[in-house]
């Protein structure tokens, strides 16, 4: 009898969390390496949030609270939707856990059924798939291309949705390709969508406030108020407010929804952490007048890296609406030789080849479900990102 769960045997770790191990190991063995992996902002946590923590702490905040957020996180998370988005939500549709993963984690786990199908347009965020496959669900991938944006048409959704769908997720602006939907492009999908009243929406808008040139950011409920029962909204302080360590998502969706998430939680992590939850409430109460400069700081690099990854021979690199990552095709040098004689015969080989050449870790497209691209994160300084970028165009001039 084997002593490991067989169900960990349908998944795999992180690889965009190995990328950036793998670029730490390489850094404190001496090499001279430029990590693009990470998807976490280089920004401090804003003053008046790190203050709202260590009030709570000094104020003795420091006990279990209930198992899925505070009464005073909840209301915010209420506040936040109904200011930002028209969505309104009580405190009972609220759920609160350590992270966005955690959210998503909770809800699969808490709704599907073996045989269960769950639409995932790739390329995806990485832990999509195998949170549904932990779960016991069935991921269904659809493609998307460049050319359309990486954005799933009406009619690709259409096909695939049959009686065993249970939810399709949405993630808007996307990780891994900055790809945002306009208004116009969700209305078709949720066009789609109200044909099917057994198929629920999980959308996942951890980057909302990171869009660029004037972007209007909408979500599902907002676009088609008829799927706002059936829609799991979910979101956090991660991004936004560079929270990325004090692990605080939030998800609003149906009432039995959240009792079930809940009830998940409570029996596996309870309750986030209360000194973030304290500082929580602060980011998405307080002052939001930091968000906008930091997004533009973001964009200055976003025309940065794209400018530069367009002039290196063999890549393609379209320019996102938001996030912090591009997506480039690398199929411009598949097939090409290396100096050292190795071919490139996949995004996997040529990342290697970049960490290996030039000490730049990126992340390759088959991470995420579509190759061949790669994924770099902007989420730093302009100076490393500017010699990343020209030690990436000098490792494509040196391949024949």
């Amino acid at each position: 009898m084997a002593f490991i769960a067989s169900s960990l045997a349908r998944i795999k770790p992180s690889p965009t969390i190995a990328v950036t191990q793998k670029a730490a190991e390489l850094k404190a063995a001496g090499r001279d390496v430029i990590g693009l992996g990470a998807g976490e902002p280089d920004f401090p946590t804003p003053d008046n949030i790190k203050a709202a923590g260590i009030k709570a702490i000094e104020n003795n905040d420091t006990k279990y609270t209930a198992p899925d957020g505070t009464p005073a996180l909840k209301k915010a998370v209420c506040a936040k939707f109904k200011r930002e988005n028209g969505l309104d939500y009580t405190p009972d549709q609220v759920h609160v856990a350590s992270g966005g993963k955690q959210v998503i984690y909770n809800a699969m786990m808490a709704t599907l059924n073996p045989g269960d199908e769950v639409i995932i347009p790739a390329p995806y965020w990485v832990s999509y798939p195998d949170i549904v496959l932990l779960a016991g669900g069935t991921p269904v991938i659809i493609e998307t291309t460049l050319e359309s944006g990486f954005k799933v048409k009406p009619e690709q959704l259409e096909a695939a949705i049959t009686e065993k769908t249970k939810w399709v997720f949405l993630n808007s602006p996307s990780n891994p390709t900055g790809a945002a939907y306009t208004r116009d492009d969700l209305k078709p999908l949720t066009d789609v969508l109200v044909k099917h009243p057994h198929v629920w929406v999980l959308t996942d808008d951890m980057y909302e406030h990171i869009v660029y040139d004037g972007f209007d950011f909408v979500t599902p409920a907002q676009v088609e108020p008829t799927l706002y029962p059936r829609t799991l909204t979910v979101n956090g302080v991660s991004k936004a407010y560079s929270m990325t360590g004090w692990r605080i998502g939030y998800a609003a969706g149906d009432t039995a929804l959240i009792k079930a998430m809940a009830k998940i939680q409570s029996q596996s992590t309870s309750n986030p952490c209360s000194i973030s939850q304290a500082a929580a409430v602060e980011a998405l109460n307080g002052p939001q007048d930091f968000i906008a400069p930091r997004a533009e700081r973001f964009k200055e690099r976003r025309d940065l890296v794209v400018s530069m990854l367009n002039q290196a021979t063999g890549l393609t690199c379209p320019r996102p609406e938001g996030a912090f990552y591009v997506y480039p095709s690398c199929a411009g040098v598949i097939g090409k030789k290396a100096p050292d004689g190795k071919v490139i015969e996949s995004d996997g080989d040529f990342a290697t080849y970049l960490l290996e050449a030039e000490g730049v870790a990126v992340v390759p497209g088959v991470a995420f479900g579509l190759s061949p691209y790669f994924r770099i994160s902007y989420a730093t300084s302009e100076e490393a990102l500017r010699e990343a970028c020209t030690r990436i165009q000098r490792a494509c001039a040196a391949l024949a």
